[in-house]
């Protein structure tokens, strides 16, 4: 009986020390935002939220904005929040008149250093985008024109999550 205590307890601490040695270790982001504020990862916990890498001479991009604004909108009363990064290669002049022109309502970021895209993966290609649960866990990478339906499914089944 002693034998099979003892063995229990082994494989119970082997097992938490894998858990924690392979435990993901996230870094945190800080996103430089084109009111002068800055936002970190740590201050998104809590929050579901859309990190969308885009360029304003990305058709595709323009082409989901309405839709961006739209989600934006509906569930931002339920903890939902987008942040919208801008590329380093973009120009700040070009990046603050789409935002004036289309009335976009979330937080625009400008990537100079291209530190948010690395942080990422390396993100070189818009669109892309990530949808992050509300303890900072990636739920899922949007590129390209994506399924609406398949992201308001994911979305709404993300925000009923508890923290």
């Amino acid at each position: 009986m002693k034998k099979i205590i003892l063995s229990l307890i082994a494989i119970i601490a082997i097992a938490a020390g894998a858990y924690f040695a392979f435990q993901e270790d996230k870094p945190t982001i800080t996103y430089h935002t084109i009111d002068g504020k800055d936002i970190t990862s740590n201050d998104l916990k809590g929050k579901v939220v859309l990190v969308k890498f885009w360029a304003t001479t990305c058709v595709t991009c323009i082409r989901q904005m309405p839709d961006t604004i739209h989600y934006y909108n509906t569930y931002k009363d339920q903890g939902y929040d987008t942040i919208a990064v801008a590329m380093n290669y973009d120009k700040p002049a070009a990046i603050e008149k789409f935002r004036q022109d289309r009335e976009l309502p979330f937080t625009i970021v400008h990537d100079k250093t291209g530190e948010i895209a690395k942080a990422f993966g390396h993100i070189r290609f818009t669109p892309v985008a990530f949808l992050i649960d509300r303890k900072g866990n990636i739920v899922k990478r949007y590129i390209g024109a994506y399924d609406k339906e398949e992201f308001i499914q994911t979305l709404e089944k993300t925000l009923a999550k508890p923290s």
